[in-house]
């Protein structure tokens, strides 16, 4: 049975030499595995470029349970982007999102909250017109929510270190390394209560903001369960600089 759905594109690899097979996370069946017929021909009625990272896609396909490689009859954009292809600002911090849905989702069923989370986050991004250098910042901690692994919000003027390992903030130094000294845990309370789609509430020093990213990748692997090295955060580094 053929089913429509929305997507988001995340990952291709070619598969024979007409053919790839694309992830993308649906709104009806979470992360699925296509196989695009046809697509690396010339005349190909569906053009590999629908499947760049973060690409919103109205797709129909076929859909089997318990099979590794679904079938995609149609695919079209659901919403072309009109700044993040053009702004290498935006273009990079797509990519950052692309690379950390890519490490930590990997559920094959569906999860309606995180989807619309996933492509509101894409519109956001595309439409923001302001100061964006915090938008992958936000977007990072947000994601913990869906990830089951989200800091507690309990900082305050009495507990001003945030220990990494335990996702909470203290009173006291934590008796190992991993963890926020206050001018630090204060930034990352900040962004952890912004809400959903919201501008960045404050300005933060380019050095500074680096040094978040790198904490908060780092909470990542203390919580996420396999996950990887991160690579595209260094271009932010550079981009964003």
């Amino acid at each position: 049975m053929f089913h429509q759905t929305k997507g988001i594109a995340i990952h291709a690899t070619k598969f024979s030499e007409t053919s790839n097979v694309v992830k993308i996370y649906t709104e009806l069946f979470g992360l699925q595995s296509y196989l695009v017929k046809g697509v690396r021909k010339q005349n190909a009625k569906i053009k590999p470029g629908l499947f760049q990272p973060l690409t919103l896609l109205d797709l129909v396909v076929y859909h089997k349970e318990k099979s590794s490689l679904q079938n995609l009859k149609e695919a079209n954009y659901s919403h072309p982007y009109q700044a993040i292809p053009f702004d290498i600002r935006k273009s990079s911090i797509a990519l950052f999102i692309n690379e950390l849905i890519y490490k930590t989702i990997h559920e094959e069923e569906p999860h309606p909250e995180l989807f619309s989370f996933l492509y509101d986050t894409c519109l956001q991004l595309d439409a923001t017109v302001d100061n964006f250098s915090l938008f992958h910042l936000v977007f990072s901690l947000q994601l913990t929510r869906y990830l089951g692994c989200m800091p507690q919000f309990n900082y305050s003027g009495k507990t001003p270190f945030l220990n990494l390992r335990e996702g909470i903030f203290q009173s006291s130094v934590p008796e190992h390394r991993d963890f926020l000294d206050p001018a630090m845990s204060h930034i990352f309370f900040q962004l952890l209560l912004t809400p959903e789609g919201a501008g960045a509430p404050i300005q933060v020093p380019a050095k500074t903001r680096d040094t978040l990213l790198e904490m908060i990748l780092f909470y990542y692997r203390l919580h996420v369960p396999g996950f990887r090295e991160m690579q595209s955060h260094h271009i932010l580094h550079t981009v964003l600089g």
